[in-house]
């Protein structure tokens, strides 16, 4: 990466955030590629080179403390990669990834710091061990992590229960402490300390996402990472987990990045959003600029996708083509085959984030002025999006998500 590409991203990563505001997650030109080569022998045999897919590509941002960034985007285009890159599932192969300061990479040495990341994922009947029972489940990370997350209070000096006891007797007042704590998590994300004794088939898909989030929440971490958490779920169950994580963040001060298809849900819970395609972050900015002035021509496809009676009877401008095939990405700008705008600079020059008023937009089109930003196309949708978030409450989730389903 040259010289000046690292400078813009550099410039890119701390820009959208507030002077006065410390990132506790920064992600610089971050890069993460898998080998999906077939069997040597079979390259061999056949002739075959070795095949590479970029996942994530040189992406760039910065999540604030107590901040929400959604990410967005068609399936493929790295969301999920970038969630595990940022919990320490995967390893970066090309740029850093930083939390609150250290690189990710310290989470492998230190259980102090990688109690502070947890993660939600999207199937929560899948993420839990349909064999154990809930109580032991959401005990088994304040186990892991020590006396101090059973108390509720976490300090990172202090670490490992069995190991601080000091026979039988010690033994069986930290077992009561730990069921304590899991009767608390379970009441805090709305459930009965009574259901402790039943297993994952016996709760509904609502309620299992909240066991997900108790588990999460037992190590007293500062971020999760939200894997579409409501995807599985229906418009009023997803109501009620938003507005829960939504009071969580309130009461806890949490960080979230927030992954998802729906934009009504992230129109609902973010306060930055990032649009992704094909590995890349083609857009960053505020959840009402995003929503009421969309720049890039792929912002505007999405949002022009979402059904909206008050729009009934105006034109829309359907989304395009597929997808490309990510082992073979197209030269230059990627959504360029796609795009209507596109020129022969955008088929062979790939465009660099760069500021336009409160956003972050990789588009030649804008940069050159061929595009017009997106004032007036949905203007009225960033006034009603912020009405409906401040005001918090489950029926304003509810209005949110149905207006969309």
């Amino acid at each position: 990466m040259s010289a000046a590409s690292t400078t813009i991203a550099a410039d890119f990563v701390r820009a959208p955030l507030p002077a006065h505001a410390r990132p506790l997650v920064e992600v610089i030109n971050a890069g993460r590629t898998f080998d999906v080569s077939p069997p040597w022998l079979n390259r061999v045999i056949q002739r075959q080179p070795r095949v590479v897919l970029r996942a994530v590509d040189d992406v760039s941002f910065t999540i604030a403390r107590g901040e929400t960034l959604g990410l967005v985007g068609e399936s493929g285009c790295g969301k999920s990669t970038i969630a595990r890159l940022l919990v320490g599932l995967y390893a970066p192969t090309s740029g850093s990834i930083l939390f609150d300061g250290e690189p990710v990479s310290h989470f492998a040495k230190s259980r102090a710091m990688r109690r502070r990341a947890q993660m939600i994922f999207q199937d929560p009947y899948a993420s839990l061990n349909p064999r154990w029972r809930v109580g032991r489940i959401i005990a088994e990370p304040l186990k892991l992590h020590g006396a101090a997350v059973v108390d509720g209070h976490a300090n990172d000096a202090d670490n490992g229960v069995r190991q601080a006891s000091g026979g039988l007797a010690s033994d069986a007042r930290i077992d009561a402490r730990v069921d304590a704590r899991v009767d608390a998590l379970l009441m805090q994300v709305g459930l009965s300390a009574a259901d402790k004794v039943k297993y994952p088939h016996q709760f509904s898909g609502g309620q299992r996402q909240r066991i997900s989030i108790a588990r999460a929440l037992a190590t007293q971490p500062d971020f999760l990472v939200c894997d579409e958490p409501t995807s599985a779920l229906d418009v009023s169950v997803q109501a009620q987990v938003l507005n829960l994580m939504k009071n969580l963040q309130r009461d806890l001060g949490l960080t979230y990045l927030f992954i998802s298809h729906n934009l009504a849900v992230v129109r609902y819970i973010a306060d930055r959003v990032g649009v992704m395609y094909l590995g890349r972050l083609v857009e960053l900015a505020p959840r009402s600029a995003l929503f009421a002035r969309p720049l890039h021509p792929y912002t505007r496809m999405l949002l022009e996708a979402i059904p909206d009676l008050e729009k009934t009877g105006t034109s829309r401008v359907a989304v395009a083509g597929e997808v490309p095939n990510p082992l073979a990405p197209p030269s230059g700008c990627a959504f360029h085959p796609r795009c209507p705008f596109a020129n022969a600079r955008c088929k062979t020059e790939r465009p660099e984030m760069k500021a336009h008023g409160v956003a972050w937009v990789a588009c030649h089109g804008i940069e050159e002025g061929r595009i017009r930003d997106g004032a007036g196309d949905g203007a009225g949708d960033g006034a009603r999006d912020d009405a409906r978030t401040d005001a918090g409450t489950d029926a304003n989730a509810n209005t949110v998500l149905q207006e969309t389903s």
